[in-house]
């Protein structure tokens, strides 16, 4: 990574887009260090001290949550926008064409899916100024339209951030706010377990395990996350005039994981959702219920992440590879796959490579989040709960940029050899 990093920095189209990421991302930082006014922090900080949604909320924006800075909301609606958003676009018609329009058809759904992030953003925002007054050091209808502009703006604000690095930098800017944002929290993340330590709520051995299974964890992150399964396909020899074409020997790389860390975001979105709603009514009878059953960590929430998990997996994967699209290309160009006739049954051989791959991968990613909240309980740690979430949208965030920064090193490697 070190190395592709400065062979990136040496050609210098590639360092202005370095650049103005990591400028984007320093207006970020310098976001999360400015409040909202007439909020209480303090109590804001008991709350997110309980672990729970308010936890994982402080955690994916980095403190911007228990700061209640204007960047607060995160990026967690724009998330959501996208989720349903994605689901739509499969049920509705209207939006399945807009998507099959190529650019075009992108850029209208992305204009939707931001319309319905501001959306989001007021709806979540305004629920929770009214559910928690306590929160406000004045309950007026001034303080209340304050906040909600601030924080709506400040998710407004984060979305546009995130577009502008996509667009002029390097990597996708949604998943790098992301990445900053749990990166910013390593520091107190150690300090956690150190004063852990200090007081015994943990011993030495339990903090060394816990290293050690970290490094494992990345390990095993990084080697699914580049594992692939190569098919190999044959192209029939051609001539014309007297010339021969063809004969070659290729191979379709199919990854182990295609859908990278969007299912544990989509999913860690979707387990909060009924959490996220009940808070909009404290002190009900529905809120206890949901906080009892449903709180992040408690077996039913822990069981529907997993399920999600594997549902998200094998969705975004469809998403991202159609095996009926690859067969028809590859008949197209005159290959088959050696033993597998073309048409339906490269087709369905195809599909069941997918599908067996996408099954290990979903349970693999499964594991890696679930097992630190099996951990956090025992290690009366509640940020532990979070830790393989983060630690897979971390690695995989990273793995994701620097094949970027290799891709394009390469597009402009061969441009300067064809010039």
């Amino acid at each position: 990574m070190i190395k592709t990093l400065r062979e990136a920095w040496d050609i210098p189209d590639l360092r202005r887009k370095i650049l103005y990421m990591l400028m984007m991302l320093f207006i970020y930082r310098l976001g999360t260090f400015i409040p909202v006014p007439f909020v209480d922090t303090t109590q804001l900080q008991t709350l997110v001290d309980d672990g729970g949604i308010f936890g994982l909320f402080d955690i994916l924006s980095g403190g911007n949550f228990s700061n209640f800075t204007i960047f607060a909301m995160g990026i967690t609606p724009y998330i959501n926008a996208s989720i349903i958003m994605n689901l739509l676009t499969f049920a509705i018609p209207y939006l399945e064409n807009i998507s099959k329009e190529g650019e075009e058809g992108r850029k209208k759904i992305a204009r939707y899916t931001e319309y319905l992030t501001i959306l989001l953003a007021l709806i979540q925002s305004l629920g929770m100024t009214l559910s928690y007054g306590d929160l406000l050091l004045e309950r007026n209808p001034f303080t209340i339209f304050t906040v909600v502009l601030v924080t709506t703006a400040g998710t407004t604000l984060l979305m546009y951030i995130g577009e502008l690095i996509t667009e002029n930098g390097i990597g996708n800017g949604i998943s790098l706010i992301i990445f900053i944002s749990i990166v910013s929290r390593i520091p107190s993340a150690i300090l956690t377990i150190y004063n852990y330590l200090v007081i015994g709520t943990v011993d030495i051995i339990s903090v060394i395990l816990l290293l050690i299974g970290m490094v494992i964890a990345v390990y095993g992150v990084v080697a699914v996350t580049e594992a692939q399964r190569k098919v190999q396909v044959q192209y029939a020899k051609r001539v014309v005039g007297r010339k021969q074409y063809g004969g070659q020997s290729t191979y379709i790389p199919i990854r182990i994981n295609m859908a990278g860390v969007i299912p544990i975001i989509f999913a860690s979105s979707i387990t909060l959702f009924p959490a996220t709603i009940a808070n909009f009514f404290p002190n009900s009878g529905f809120q206890q219920w949901i906080a009892r059953y449903f709180a992040w960590g408690s077996p039913i929430s822990t069981t529907i992440y997993i399920i999600l998990i594997i549902a998200f997996t094998y969705f975004y994967t469809a998403v991202t590879f159609n095996p009926h699209d690859v067969a028809e290309n590859i008949k197209k160009q005159g290959g088959y796959i050696p033993g597998i006739r073309p048409g339906r049954p490269t087709v369905e051989f195809l599909q069941k490579i997918v599908n067996r791959l996408t099954l290990f991968g979903a349970f693999f990613l499964a594991l890696v989040a679930v097992i630190p909240i099996v951990i956090g309980h025992f290690m009366g740690g509640v940020s532990l709960q979070f830790g393989g979430t983060s630690l897979l949208i971390v690695v995989g965030v990273a793995i994701d940029t620097v094949k970027q920064l290799e891709s394009e090193m390469t597009l402009r490697q061969h441009a300067g050899f064809l010039k």
